[in-house]
């Protein structure tokens, strides 16, 4: 069961750099209000798309609500009942954020900008993790 958790524990890492270094104003949701400064700006739904596709779970839905702004706002809950939300730095501190609510893939991904920004980010991060995995990054 270590073993289990030490392996999981480094895909996470692995899948968390190459998540990070995929994002890019063509993966957000408002390309307009994103930045290097804050590369998780509006990446929450497809990151949550991604992290499902290698730790099956949930994907969960709040309302963030902010002095500025009321947005949707994505993560993951695994089976197990860990919580993994890569991209809630992008909200300012005192950010408040509504009970979860379920949702299903089928749902997020109907959609169709936000499809067509999954299938970028989905292609950079198989991408980074297959040259990863041959030794060129």
């Amino acid at each position: 069961m270590v073993h289990e958790q030490k392996r999981r524990a480094a895909t996470l890492s692995a899948l968390k750099l190459a998540i990070e270094r995929s994002w890019g104003p063509d993966t957000s949701s408002d390309p307009a209000k994103w930045s290097e400064s804050n590369r998780a700006y509006g990446q929450c739904a497809v990151t949550a798309l991604v992290i499902q596709d290698f730790f099956g779970g949930n994907l969960l839905r709040v309302e963030a609500s902010g002095p500025d702004e009321k947005v949707s706002h994505y993560y993951n809950r695994l089976r197990d009942g860990n919580i993994i939300d890569l991209t809630r730095r992008q909200f300012k501190e005192g950010t408040k954020f509504s009970d979860p609510e379920h949702r299903e893939r089928e749902y997020v991904l109907s959609y169709p900008a936000t499809a067509s920004r999954y299938e970028v980010l989905r292609d950079r991060v198989s991408l980074l993790l297959a040259q990863r995995s041959a030794g060129q990054v």
